[in-house]
C-alpha cells in the first residue's frame, strides 16, 4: 500500500533523525578514543595508543552497519525506494545546513546510500555531489588556540607554553627544555634572515601518535611566520621535549601520507584543517583529513579533487604508471595528477606464490599498522566510473582483458569495481638513474634506513628490489609493493649452513631445508639489484641488514612486548642537535 504524503514525510523525517543521530554517536565514540591519547602518552603506553588507532578505524563501518539495520526496521519495504531516498537527501541537507563539519555528515549519508544501492559512479539524486569549492572555504571562525606574546625573552615564553600544557607526570627539566627550544628557534629564524620572535600561537588540542605528543602551531617573526611544532616524549616517568619542527618539510612529513593517523580530540575538524593548511599550503586536503583519522572524508576529498582536475583536463589520457610492470598489480595514472590506481590482475605471474586473498590481507594489514613514514597509505575504492575515451586503446584492452574480474565496459565508460589508490612516488630504480651521484647515494642509504624502520615496526618488506620502493617529494624512500610483505615476527631469520662438501657447493639446489617463512639476510646482496658501488655503500653504513642475528634481535625485542622507537623527524629537529 502506498503511504499517504503525511506518512511519507513522517518516515523521512524519522529516518533523517536516525542518520544524524547515527553520525553524532559515531563522532562521540571517535572523540572518546581520541581522548585516550593523553592517558596513553602519560603511561608510556605506545602499544595501547596503536590499539586505539586501530579500534577507531573500525568505528565508521560499525556505525554504518548498525544504522542500516535501524533504517531497515523504520522504512521496511521502502528502504530501497529511490523516491524515498530523494526526499531523504533533501530533508537531510536542510537538517545539516548550519553544521560546521557538514561535509562529514554528507559523506556519512553517501556511505549509506552507496551501500544500499550499489552505486557505480555518482548518483546525484540520492547522494551528495562534490562541491565546487573546498568544504573548508565556508569556515570563517578561527580554531581555538593559545597565543603567546614574546617580549624579548623567548626562553620564558617557551617555559610558559610547557607549563600551560601539564600532564599527570612532571616535565623532567622545564627550564632546560625551554632554553633549548629558544635556542633552536633562534637558529631557525637566523637561517631565514629574521632577527627576533614576536609571538607564538598553538592549537589548544594536543596531537598524539606513536607514543609522542605534539603541540602544533606557528611562530611569528617581524616579516614572516614559520611552523612551530613541539614534540614531547614520556620516558621513565617524566615528560621531556624531544624536538622542535620549524621547517615546512618537517611538518609536511609529520602530517604525511606515510604515517598512521593522529589521536586528536578536535571540537570540529574543518577549522583545524584550515589552520594546518596555513602551515602546509601545498598539502592536499584529503591527506589532512585522513591523517586526522577521518579516512572516509579523506577518500571523499581525494575523489572530489581528482574528478575536478580531470574535468579541467578533458583530453588528457590515462597511462600505465612508470616503472617495472607488476606481476600482481596493474597500475595506471593520469600524468598531471599525483595518484596511481592499482588493480589486481586476473592471473599473477607464476613467480609469485601469493593468492588474491593474501594480497587483500596484506593491504588491510598496512592500513591498520603503524606505517612509521615508510609505507604508503592505500585507500580502497569501489565502483569508480571513467570515460572510456580517457584510456588509449592498448591500456584499455590490457585492463579489460587482464583485470576482467574488476573492470567492466558500460556504455562508453570503464567501471572499476575495486582498486587501491595511492599517492604517486618516483620508483627508486628510475630515480637512481636520473639523479646525480650524491642524491643517488642518499637514496640508497635511506632505503637501508627504511628497512630498519620497518623492521622496528614489525614489518619485513619481502621483495627488496628497488622497483618496489619509491622516493617522495620530500626525498624520503618508502615501500609500496605489499605482495610479499609480512610481519617480522612471522619470519625465521637464518644463516646459510656451511656446505658439507663440494657436492653441496656445486649443487644447483640448496643442500639445506627451507620453509616458506625462512629468510637468509646474507643473500639480500643477490636480490637487491643495486649497482656494485651502491651495494658497497649500503653494506658499509647499514651492514646489520645482512646479519641474521640483527634481525633476530629486533624480532626478539618486539616479541617481548617492546615498542621500538622510530622518530618521525630527522636529527636536524632534535633539540640535542640545535644551536
Amino acid at each position: 500500500m502506498t503511504p499517504r504524503p503525511g506518512q511519507l514525510n513522517e518516515s523521512v523525517e524519522s529516518a533523517v533523525s536516525l542518520i544524524v543521530t547515527g553520525f553524532e554517536d559515531y563522532n562521540a565514540s571517535f572523540g572518546d578514543i581520541a581522548r585516550r591519547g593523553r592517558r596513553r602518552f602519560e603511561a608510556g603506553d605506545r602499544q595501547g595508543m596503536r590499539r586505539d588507532v586501530v579500534e577507531r578505524m573500525a568505528l565508521y563501518d560499525q556505525g554504518i552497519d548498525e544504522l542500516i539495520g535501524r533504517l531497515d526496521v523504520l522504512l521496511a519495504s521502502r528502504l530501497f525506494s529511490r523516491s524515498v531516498w530523494k526526499h531523504l537527501r533533501a530533508a537531510y541537507e536542510r537538517r545539516i545546513r548550519d553544521r560546521l563539519d557538514q561535509e562529514l555528515y554528507k559523506t556519512w549519508f553517501n556511505t549509506i546510500s552507496r551501500r544500499l544501492f550499489k552505486t557505480r559512479g555518482v548518483d546525484p539524486k540520492i547522494e551528495f555531489m562534490a562541491p565546487d569549492i573546498d568544504p573548508t572555504d565556508r569556515i570563517t571562525h578561527p580554531v581555538s588556540r593559545h597565543v603567546y606574546a614574546v617580549s624579548g625573552r623567548p626562553a620564558a615564553t617557551f617555559e610558559r607554553i610547557l607549563r600551560d600544557h601539564p600532564f599527570s607526570i612532571d616535565y623532567g627539566d622545564v627550564r632546560g627544555d625551554a632554553r633549548k627550544l629558544a635556542e633552536h628557534m633562534a637558529s631557525e629564524l637566523k637561517a631565514r634572515g629574521e632577527d627576533g620572535l614576536s609571538s607564538i600561537e598553538l592549537l589548544e588540542t594536543v596531537f598524539y601518535r606513536e607514543g609522542r605528543a605534539y603541540l602544533v602551531g606557528r611562530a611569528f617573526a617581524r616579516d614572516a611566520f614559520l611552523p612551530c611544532v613541539i614534540a614531547l616524549k614520556a620516558e621513565q616517568g617524566e615528560v621531556r621535549v624531544d624536538a622542535l619542527l620549524c621547517r615546512r618539510i618537517q611538518v609536511s612529513i609529520l602530517f604525511g601520507f606515510t604515517f598512521s593517523y593522529f589521536l586528536a580530540d578536535l571540537p570540529t575538524v574543518g577549522d583545524a584543517v584550515v589552520f594546518l593548511r596555513t602551515l602546509l599550503p601545498d598539502k592536499p586536503l584529503d591527506e589532512l583529513y585522513t591523517v586526522l583519522g577521518r579516512a572516509k572524508q579523506g577518500k571523499t576529498e581525494r575523489y572530489r579533487a581528482f574528478y575536478r582536475h580531470i574535468e579541467q583536463a578533458p583530453k588528457e589520457q590515462m597511462q600505465a604508471a612508470e616503472g617495472t610492470p607488476g606481476m600482481v598489480m596493474m597500475v595506471f595514472t593520469l600524468p598531471s595528477y599525483p595518484l596511481v590506481f592499482k588493480l589486481l590482475r586476473d592471473r599473477f605471474d607464476p613467480a609469485k606464490k601469493v593468492h588474491r586473498k593474501d594480497v587483500f590481507e596484506r593491504y588491510h594489514l598496512v592500513y591498520r599498522h603503524d606505517r612509521v613514514g615508510r609505507l604508503l597509505d592505500a585507500q580502497e575504492f569501489k565502483d569508480l566510473r571513467f570515460d572510456a575515451s580517457r584510456f588509449p586503446e592498448p591500456l584499455r584492452q590490457e585492463l579489460v582483458e587482464g583485470c576482467s574480474k574488476v573492470v567492466n565496459e558500460e556504455e562508453g565508460s570503464l567501471v572499476i569495481r575495486h582498486c587501491w589508490v595511492e599517492r604517486r612516488v618516483r620508483p627508486l630504480n628510475l630515480y637512481l638513474k636520473e639523479v646525480d651521484d650524491a642524491q643517488a647515494e642518499a637514496a640508497v642509504l635511506d632505503m637501508g634506513q627504511a628497512l630498519k624502520d620497518l623492521a622496528r615496526s614489525n614489518i619485513f618488506a619481502g621483495d627488496l628490489l628497488p622497483k618496489n620502493f619509491g622516493v617522495t617529494r620530500s626525498g624520503r624512500v618508502v615501500f609500496y609493493d605489499y605482495d610479499e610483505l609480512m610481519l617480522l615476527t612471522d619470519c625465521r631469520f637464518r644463516r646459510i649452513p656451511e656446505a658439507r662438501d663440494f657436492t653441496d657447493i656445486y649443487s644447483s639446489q640448496p643442500w639445506y631445508s627451507i620453509e616458506d617463512n625462512d629468510v637468509f639476510p646474507e643473500e639480500f646482496r643477490r636480490f637487491m639489484g643495486l649497482k656494485r658501488d651502491h651495494m658497497a655503500l649500503l653494506e658499509r653504513v647499514h651492514g646489520e641488514l645482512f646479519d641474521a642475528d640483527w634481525w633476530a634481535e629486533v624480532q626478539s625485542r618486539i616479541r617481548s612486548g617492546q615498542a621500538l622507537d622510530v622518530p618521525p623527524y630527522n636529527e636536524g629537529a632534535l633539540l640535542s642537535c640545535s644551536g
